[in-house]
């Protein structure tokens, strides 16, 4: 627009009809309240100019929607069958987000609804998309959790109802990957079994999705990867948070320069609560009888008699997995690596202790990480305590603005900002507030009704949106993956990222382990 279609206060001019004068003017004959709404009024107008300044000079559009190249399934094509492998909490969710849901878990999500509307998580697992898969094979050690996985697979209930049906539980998931009515399989095990699964999945051509960390040791991750991009399978490593809207949008800030130079990233966990720090319930029902615990510890380096604690609070042995590291770092570091494009740091440092939960755990309740990426002129930092809930977020600082990002979105610019100086000179930016806000949706996370979910949530790890629906983000994530073997195409979370998220993790391990800073060599892939 050219400046002398403009009006004196520098906006543009009215479309015919009741124009913006009109209001004012309207307005000012009302005695009292006309003179206070004719001045809000004028202060939205200069409110909603500085709105269009800023968001002008940032390029990123007027806050819509973040642009997601949508995984459309294609239902009337072929079915794909999956074999499950683990179903405990994390297997049994993996398990709905195919479409499958246990008749106890239908009828306690109903009555939580009934209980308070604000519960939509009944509601936004019927309104998955179908995907056109079947569950024809499970395979778990606990013969509790087999008998649920079986039960869930024949439930007609849900999206799943069309291809719900009998599966075929199996004792070892090696005679799982024999079954030739098995296209592909979801691995949901601790993490000491996943590199055994994978590799034999692999070798039987069976496409694969596996929960993270990708695997226990730095040796694994090598075999994994050679594995698989040596292969034809389709491979996903189980970071959901890949398709939060949140995520996205913040990837597009940085593509687009908003904050400047980003030197320094901080990423946190703060958990206070037995199930944040692994205690789990221990189920009555797990017994040697129920339990096979012998081959539960086949991987592990260290056998010991039967015991339900280390069973059912596995996360807290290294024997098992990588406590923070392999849980709870790799969800930050994904975050991070999904918006920066990180990749693998040169150095990584570690420190912390057992200071709280003192229950003869081998793992750290309270540690921090340091990785270098000297490359970038950049530190990304991770601080964790698993004995207090304060929350701090993810933070990325750059010269010229912060952004935080979790389920929402802010940008703050910097008060000595380069770029903002003169706007904020013109006071068109306040250093004090945040010039750009994107939250998903539009009302929210209304499904949130527990702590434990409100924790996941908020860290777009539960549920994000598309095109302002409410949708759980393991679906979303695990339906890419049936997308892709079916329709061809790559996944968000591959071999490569999981490579590298598997990587960092374990150089966060070693570190603390060997008391010593660590370096990547990639030339001989080996930790140093």
């Amino acid at each position: 627009m050219s400046e002398d279609t403009r009006t004196s206060d520098g906006l543009a001019p009215e479309p015919e009809g009741i124009g913006r004068r009109d209001v004012l003017k309207a307005l000012a004959s009302v005695p009292v309240l006309g003179v206070f709404f004719a001045g809000w009024y004028q202060k939205k107008l200069a409110d909603d100019a500085k709105r269009e300044a800023i968001m002008a000079e940032l390029g990123l559009g007027d806050g819509a929607p973040a642009v997601i190249a949508n995984a459309v399934s294609s239902p009337p094509g072929d079915r794909v069958r999956v074999g499950m492998v683990g179903f405990g909490g994390e297997g049994e969710s993996l398990g709905r987000c195919l479409g499958f849901a246990h008749p106890d878990w239908v009828e306690n999500e109903r009555r939580n609804a009934e209980e308070n509307p604000a519960n939509k998580a009944l509601a936004t697992y019927l309104d998955q998309d179908d995907l056109n898969v079947s569950v024809t094979a499970v395979c778990d050690l606990f013969d509790v959790r087999a008998e649920r996985a079986l039960t869930a697979a024949a439930n007609a209930y849900g999206p799943g109802a069309r291809t719900a049906g009998t599966a075929i539980r199996y004792h070892r998931y090696t005679d799982l990957l024999d079954d030739p009515d098995v296209d592909a399989v979801v691995v949901a095990t601790p993490d000491h079994w996943h590199t055994r699964i994978v590799l034999d999945a692999v070798a039987a051509g069976k496409h694969v999705y596996v929960e993270k960390a990708m695997t226990r040791t730095e040796e694994e991750a090598l075999r994994v990867y050679d594995a698989v991009t040596a292969s034809d399978v389709v491979f996903q490593v189980g970071h959901q948070q890949r398709q939060s809207e949140s995520h996205i949008k913040a990837r597009q800030v940085i593509d687009a320069g908003v904050l400047g130079h980003v030197s320094l990233v901080e990423v946190t966990t703060n958990r206070n609560a037995p199930w944040g720090a692994w205690v789990y319930g221990i189920d009555e029902r797990g017994t040697p009888e129920t339990i096979d615990w012998q081959q539960f510890q086949e991987p592990s380096p260290n056998k010991v008699p039967f015991s339900p604690e280390r069973f059912f609070r596995w996360r807290c042995w290294w024997d098992y997995g990588t406590g923070l590291s392999g849980d709870l770092l790799s969800h930050e570091y994904d975050a991070i690596n999904q918006i920066l494009e990180l990749g693998i740091p040169e150095t990584t440092v570690s420190s912390g202790g057992i200071y709280y939960f003192k229950d003869g755990r081998e793992v750290p309740d309270v540690w921090q990480v340091v990785m270098e990426y000297p490359d970038r002129d950049l530190t990304l930092m991770y601080s964790a305590t698993l004995a207090n809930s304060r929350w701090r977020g993810r933070v990325f600082m750059g010269h010229d603005a912060t952004m935080e990002v979790d389920e929402t979105l802010t940008i703050t610019a910097d008060q000595y900002s380069t770029r903002y100086s003169e706007k904020i000179q013109e006071d068109i930016i306040d250093p004090q507030r945040p010039m750009f806000s994107y939250r998903p949706g539009s009302g929210g996370v209304d499904a949130v009704t527990s702590a434990t979910a409100a924790y996941f949530a908020r860290r777009g790890l539960l549920y994000t949106y598309r095109d302002g629906k409410l949708v759980n983000s393991y679906h979303l994530h695990i339906k890419e993956w049936i997308d892709v073997i079916r329709n061809g195409g790559e996944t968000s979370c591959g071999i490569e990222r999981g490579f590298e998220e598997a990587i960092t993790c374990h150089m966060a391990t070693r570190s603390y382990q060997e008391g010593r800073k660590v370096r990547w060599d990639p030339v001989t892939r080996r930790i140093v």
